[in-house]
């Protein structure tokens, strides 16, 4: 943890009462609320959440069973002006990484200005030179992005990742909110908490308005997914029923004279935009890994050609990579022209030889990651690591600088946590959704609060057993909620307050 204590979501820096003004009905609600009818109302989410199968399976686990990532009943929440600003910096941001990856496939100033070492973009991984050239219908990479936030006061918010690849975790953020307004209702009489039950409706809008032109009549938009063998296989299914449109398959695609068609039992149906929840790596045979059996022959001469628009865009990786993350202040006022609205966490790039000499002195003060690394994995938590793992980081470190990054251990804030022993605090971290379309950018008023569920541990990740809570944005003055909740197939919307 880091030196000061964490600044605490709802009870404020110092973790007395009573809790921030703004939040006093919560405080209350926490305190006239038994743990026991918590408990029941926790377990009472859980459950509906086995049955309906929202469930993941953890890689390379030798517990192969499926399993639900813990929910807790204690909300988090933005007050309307942290959101306001919120929203202001992820516009930008995302904005920034489409610029950015549209120029890396084209033109490439940002490297010919000498802003960052071209060895960092083309010698990377991510960077996929198959697509260098392509222009995605109009020009829009990065529709879809999960972008990483942290809080360590009352006024400090520091972006930790940037997903632009495939960020999961939007199907939790709805079943969670569904679980809350039937769970507890008296939460929304008291707070007027903007609704995110209009999600799948705002992607549907995202996917049509990046239709390649000239087809006319409605695009018909589908979700690919790897298969039900992937651990995000319930989010694929609960996206495409959510937006009325199919789930597919590469075998129930395929490609003929540079266009995507469907198979159906009424025949073939022309595909003009793609979700793919299929890494860039087994997305096409005949471009990236021939053995793929997830991918789609084809599909990429079909997108260079301009008659399918596939999101996120081929070659998105680079984005998300954390070398690339470090540079992302110089990456915003290269093509806002404006100083980031949303810093960074501090970095240390371990391919420069003083920033390693720092981090290899200093590595049980750390956090050191893989620059490709996610879901917790790769990671190094230098204060509560065991010596032998301290070691094999500093082996690995020397080996391959170029892979790794390290920042400060941050004192990342907390939320009241229903924990065996009671109410207590766990650190969280936040995952908002911003999609972009070709009508601009748009921020869904909510997210996913992930929580890490031991004391004092700062890893949230679900693959390390980490849970998550609903997240409440509280509408501004004059705003009238309405939140829906779906029951037994049917669908009640409720208002509440004005």
């Amino acid at each position: 943890m880091g030196k000061r204590p964490a600044f605490d979501e709802i009870m404020g820096m110092t973790g007395d009462v009573p809790p921030r003004p703004a939040l006093a009905a919560l405080g209350k609600w926490l305190e006239d609320t038994p743990d026991d009818e918590l408990r029941r109302r926790q377990e009472a989410a859980e459950n509906t959440f086995r049955q309906l199968g929202i469930t993941f399976a953890v890689y390379g686990d030798a517990d192969t069973r499926e399993r639900i990532i813990p929910f807790d009943i204690v909300p988090r929440v933005f007050l309307a002006d942290e959101w306001a600003r919120l929203s202001e910096g992820l516009v930008q941001r995302v904005e920034a990484i489409n610029a950015f990856l549209d120029d890396i496939y084209g033109e490439r100033r940002i490297l010919t200005e000498g802003v960052l070492p071209a060895d960092l973009i083309l010698g990377n991984p991510q960077f996929r030179p198959e697509i260098a050239g392509m222009r995605p219908p109009h020009g829009i990479w990065a529709h879809i992005c999960g972008i990483d936030l942290v809080r360590t006061g009352p006024d400090e918010f520091f972006v930790l990742e940037d997903n632009a690849r495939t960020p999961s975790g939007v199907s939790y953020m709805l079943e969670n909110r569904e679980a809350m307004v039937r769970l507890c209702p008296e939460l929304f009489r008291e707070y007027r908490v903007e609704p995110v039950d209009s999600y799948p409706d705002r992607l549907l809008e995202t996917m049509k308005s990046v239709a390649p032109r000239g087809r006319g009549g409605q695009p018909v938009c589908v979700v690919l997914t790897p298969g039900h063998f992937n651990s995000a296989y319930y989010e694929h299914s609960f996206l495409a029923d959510s937006m009325g449109i199919e789930l597919v398959e590469a075998a129930d695609l395929v490609v003929d004279d540079d266009k995507v068609w469907m198979r159906t039992i009424a025949g073939r149906v022309q595909v003009d935009v793609i979700y793919r929840r299929v890494d860039d790596d087994y997305l096409d045979p005949l471009v990236f890994r021939p053995d793929s059996m997830l991918g789609v022959p084809g599909l990429i001469a079909a997108y260079a050609a301009g008659n399918v628009a596939i999101i996120n865009a081929p070659g998105n990786g680079i984005a998300d990579d954390k070398a690339i993350y470090s540079y992302m202040p110089e990456i915003v006022r290269f093509y806002s022209g404006g100083e980031a609205k949303l810093p960074n966490v501090e970095t240390w790039r371990c391919r420069e030889p003083q920033a390693l000499q720092y981090v290899l002195d200093n590595l049980d003060q750390v956090v050191v990651k893989l620059v490709d690394g996610s879901g917790g994995y790769g990671m190094l938590v230098g204060p509560t690591a065991s010596r032998q793992e301290i070691e094999d980081f500093r082996r690995a470190l020397i080996a391959e600088p170029h892979r790794y990054i390290a920042q400060p251990t941050l004192a990342l804030s907390t939320v009241p946590t229903l924990a065996d022993t009671g109410l207590s605090p766990r650190h969280v971290d936040f995952r908002p959704f911003v999609l972009t379309g070709s009508k601009g950018v748009q921020v869904v008023p909510g997210g996913l609060t992930r929580v890490a569920l031991k004391e004092g541990s700062l890893v949230v990740n679900s693959s390390q057993g980490g849970g998550t809570k609903d997240s409440f944005v509280l509408m501004a003055d004059g705003q009238r909620q309405t939140q829906t909740q779906s029951i037994g197939g049917m669908t009640q919307s409720q208002g509440f307050g004005v």
